[in-house]
């Protein structure tokens, strides 16, 4: 039996920028009776409050939820009826500059540049700069067909790579490109879950959509988690369900 299950967001609980459905919301909050359960993801906590937070049952046993934003150089638990942050990995005004620049220099050398457009394309979320290809308001259509198989994030990731080299890169959801502070990524976050909880990294399942390398869950997997790839939210909802009956049966 795991004492924590743990999810990506976009592409694994959620499509991408949306809020959790009922049935994947009823999901977590049956799940929450069985073990804790964490949430690691790119987004900001503005954006894990949208999806995640306010989605699930009024019933919900919330203190046993760890919210991860930026791929976990956030922490955020409930205490006293509120979310609280615990701690956050923020960059420097230095550091940002250096990551914008490289930014606007990979995405001219490596010519991906679409031809429309939905809002801001790199948002500084404190302790993680990501690059969304479309925008930040995006219709799902338009980002489910951009890049699919990951290989335009792939090009410009190996750019910036080049560009940055004392950062983490990653890849996540339909169209984004995660900028973490150096050594910051899932497995980082993972490893703080596991220190915050006292639960033992043997204790975890790490259930994603971008387990393979270069994409921002496969850290999870190379840190020797037990995982889970997985398709879309509707194969974790059929995942979910099997980790309950199985956590019930013992």
């Amino acid at each position: 039996m795991k004492k924590i299950v743990a999810f990506d967001l976009d592409g694994t609980l959620a499509l991408s920028k949306q809020p959790l459905t009922d049935e994947m919301a009823g999901l977590l909050a049956q799940l929450l009776t069985v073990a804790q359960v964490a949430v690691i993801s790119g987004g900001d906590w503005p954006q894990f409050d949208k999806q995640v937070a306010s989605r699930l049952p009024a019933d919900a046993d919330v203190s046993r939820l760890w919210m991860m934003p930026t791929s976990g150089a956030k922490l955020y638990l409930h205490k006293q009826g509120v979310w609280s942050p615990v701690y956050a990995e923020l960059f420097t005004e230095e550091q940002k500059r250096e990551i914008l620049e490289a930014f606007d220099a990979a995405l001219e050398a490596t010519g991906f540049t679409p031809e429309q457009t939905w809002g801001e394309r790199i948002e500084d979320r404190g302790s993680q700069i990501t690059f969304s290809a479309l925008g930040q308001q995006a219709p799902i259509e338009a980002k489910e067909v951009w890049d699919p198989d990951f290989a335009k994030r792939k090009v410009i990731q190996a750019d910036l790579k080049q560009r940055l080299p004392g950062v983490s890169i990653n890849l996540g959801g339909a169209t984004s490109v995660d900028v973490t502070q150096p050594g910051v990524d899932k497995a980082w976050g993972l490893k703080r879950l596991a220190e915050h909880s006292g639960v033992a990294e043997a204790e975890m399942l790490f259930i994603g959509d971008a387990i393979f390398p270069g994409g921002n869950d496969y850290p999870a997997k190379a840190m020797g988690l037990d995982t889970v790839c997985v398709r879309d939210p509707a194969d974790t909802a059929n995942v979910i369900a099997a980790i309950i009956a199985c956590q019930k049966a013992g």
